[in-house]
């Protein structure tokens, strides 16, 4: 080196140690900023160990450097899919940046975040990549709240589209400034406008001219009333196109400009005209319930009262504020609390109780005779979810009643013991003609002994109606022959016949469990009914047929038949068949009430089957002695 000392070379080699110093001190600062710094930084050689982790990166995945470092990356990763399509990128010498992944934390939670990386190589050979980590998990989690906020806004929009769908909603917004009136599809609907049609030429024009002038006021305080936004009306509209009224109801709010006033309003239209012609029904019903004579009564399934009207207040005593929401057991007797569990069971079956005869309490304690018609009560699915109950006081009518049936048990007295008088002078007149020879005499003492028989019978009849009506009517119950009973029925029937022959077809060994003298008056009735009704003569057929444990009775005859109108009615009381085939038949229309009144008590019912100019059978089930059925039946049964 020319020129060069020793000083010189001294100053050189001093700066250059100088410079390296300088050198070392920045890459330790940098080693330092890189190791402690706040970017999570770490390295993954090219078979995915982690080689080296800054602090950072630790902190942020809540490791300690032995629990990272030196173990496979694929063991912090969520997704392998995601690592693998990262590594092969790197492994291709690309430069990666912002790629998402998510990595697992210590204590479970994952970490959304994005990895920027680029590969090292030597001699083409892949050596490690140096990836930079970015936490946004915080970004991540705001966009998730975002979608799941506008999802709940979407279902709700739905939600509430399929509402006001599901209702027959309609909406509207009129346009102030612009002067135009927008309808939903639902609302021109209601309205019977076309797609077509201007609405603000034709809408408040469509309003009722009755309800016109209401309409106008309400719509001019929306335009200067700003205290309150949101308003709701009802009215009339005559339809554009159909012409015909209906109710609508108008709900909305207003939105008013500071300087400018009304420059919108906004609502729903709702067609309500089956609410309201529901209303006027309703009221209607309303008015006559309080207006009627009866007593109206509304109960619920359990019994409890719901509605009571005037007519109630008048014939019970109490007021509607002291019944409705009591139980109706309150104005039934104690003897016969039973009764309204039975009519309960009943009408929830769907029956319906009409005239149901029977005695209720006053809030003075008095028994009142009444005459209850009790029905269900159905919504619009028709199930039951009401009971209504009407009652009219009867106490009069039963009074009446008790003092005719105290005649008619009077005079039946009085009259069965001259009838009795002349049966048996006829019956001595009879042995004493047949002795002499007195033919004429003893055919003539015979039809005087029919009539009187045909009177006892008649009193007979009236009595047991009497005892009937004032639940006295006693059956006593023993087994009996069933054949025998009818040939002495037969017997008596042939004196008064000549165009009939009567047969009987019953086996000798029936036996009977009921009461002999009831059952001989319901089998009297019925061929005499049978004999009535066939003026042109015939076979009367009189039969029994074992049912198992019962014994099908029954009296067929050959003659004019019963209409099916006349026959729902044929067992009520004093009812008669009226035509002119039967307007010379006499009677007074008591004869098959009485036997369904017999047959009632022996748990039995009368039936009839017939048709027009063939004839008629009557037919009813008793309890056969020699059979298998119930064994307990009472031997002494009253009307209650």
């Amino acid at each position: 080196m020319t020129g060069m000392n020793d000083e010189n070379i001294a100053n050189i080699l001093a700066a250059t140690e100088k410079e390296n110093e300088e050198l070392r001190y920045r890459n330790a600062e940098l080693l330092d900023f890189i190791e402690h710094g706040t970017v999570p930084l770490h390295r993954v050689n090219a078979a995915g160990i982690i080689i080296w982790a800054n602090q950072a990166e630790l902190d942020l995945l809540g490791y300690r450097k032995e629990e990272y470092v030196g173990l496979p990356v694929a063991h912090f990763h969520q997704d392998l899919d995601v690592l693998e399509e990262l590594m092969q990128r790197l492994a291709n010498k690309e430069t990666v940046s912002g790629y998402p992944a998510k990595l697992k934390c210590k204590d479970g939670s994952i970490k959304y975040v994005t990895i920027s990386a680029n590969a090292l190589f030597e001699k083409e050979t892949f050596i490690q990549a140096r990836c930079y980590t970015k936490d946004i998990t915080g970004l991540v989690q705001e966009q998730e709240r975002k979608n799941k906020l506008l999802l709940l806004l979407e279902e709700s929009e739905e939600r509430l589209r399929l509402a006001i769908g599901a209702i027959d909603l309609g909406t509207w917004d009129w346009d102030m400034e612009a002067g135009k009136i927008y309808l939903s599809a639902e609302t021109r609907h209601i309205l019977d406008l076309e797609d077509h049609i201007l609405v603000h030429d034709h809408i408040l024009g469509m309003v009722h001219p009755e309800d016109r002038k209401e309409v106008n006021l309400k719509i001019d305080k929306l335009k200067h009333d700003f205290s309150d936004r949101n308003f709701e009306f009802i009215c009339r509209i005559i339809k554009y196109k159909q012409k015909t009224t209906a109710w609508i109801k108008i709900q909305g709010s207003t939105y008013f400009d500071p300087t400018l006033g009304l420059q919108r309003i906004i609502g729903s239209i709702l067609d309500i005209t089956e609410l309201k012609v529901a209303e006027i029904k309703n009221a209607h019903l309303v008015a006559i319930v309080n207006s009627s004579n009866d007593a109206i009564v509304g109960k619920s399934l359990v019994g409890i009262i719901t509605s009571w009207n005037n007519a109630a207040e008048e014939l019970f005593g109490f007021s509607a504020d002291e019944m409705i929401g009591q139980s109706i057991i309150k104005l039934i007797p104690e003897n016969l609390k039973s009764e309204e569990e039975d009519i309960l069971t009943r009408l929830k079956n769907g029956e319906s109780l009409k005239h149901f005869e029977t005695k209720r309490l006053t809030k003075s304690g008095r028994i009142l005779d009444v005459s209850l018609t009790i029905s269900p009560i159905l919504n619009d699915r028709g199930a039951i979810f009401g009971i209504s109950k009407i009652a009219r006081d009867i106490s009069e009518k039963k009074i009446e009643e008790r003092r005719k049936n105290d005649f008619i048990s009077m005079v039946s007295h009085e009259l069965k013991t001259p009838l009795t008088s002349i049966l048996l002078f006829t019956q001595l007149l009879q042995r004493k003609y047949r002795d002499i020879g007195d033919h004429s005499a003893q055919q003539m003492n015979i039809k005087i002994e029919n009539q009187a028989k045909k009177m006892t019978a008649l009193i007979r009849d009236f009595l047991s109606l009497a005892r009937i009506e004032e639940g006295k009517l006693q059956v006593q119950m023993e087994p009996f022959s069933l054949r025998t009973l009818l040939e002495e029925i037969k017997n008596d029937a042939e004196h008064l016949i000549s165009k009939h022959t009567i047969i009987i077809l019953c086996d000798q060994q029936i036996t009977l469990v009921a009461d002999r003298d009831k059952i001989g008056q319901v089998f009297t009735n019925l061929v005499s009914n049978a004999i009535k009704y066939s003026p042109q003569g015939g076979t009367i057929t009189v039969g029994c047929i074992e049912q198992g444990d019962r014994i099908k009775l029954s009296v067929q005859d050959q003659g004019i038949g019963i209409d099916i109108a006349d026959q729902k009615k044929l067992f009520h009381r004093f009812y008669r068949v009226d035509n002119e085939q039967t307007n010379h038949i006499s009677g007074f229309g008591i004869g098959l009430y009485i036997v369904s009144e017999i047959l009632t008590y022996h748990h039995s019912k009368i039936e009839v089957s017939s048709q027009k100019g063939v004839g008629t059978e009557f037919y009813f089930l008793l309890q056969n002695a020699n059979g298998n059925g119930p064994a307990h039946l009472p031997t002494n049964l009253a009307i209650a």
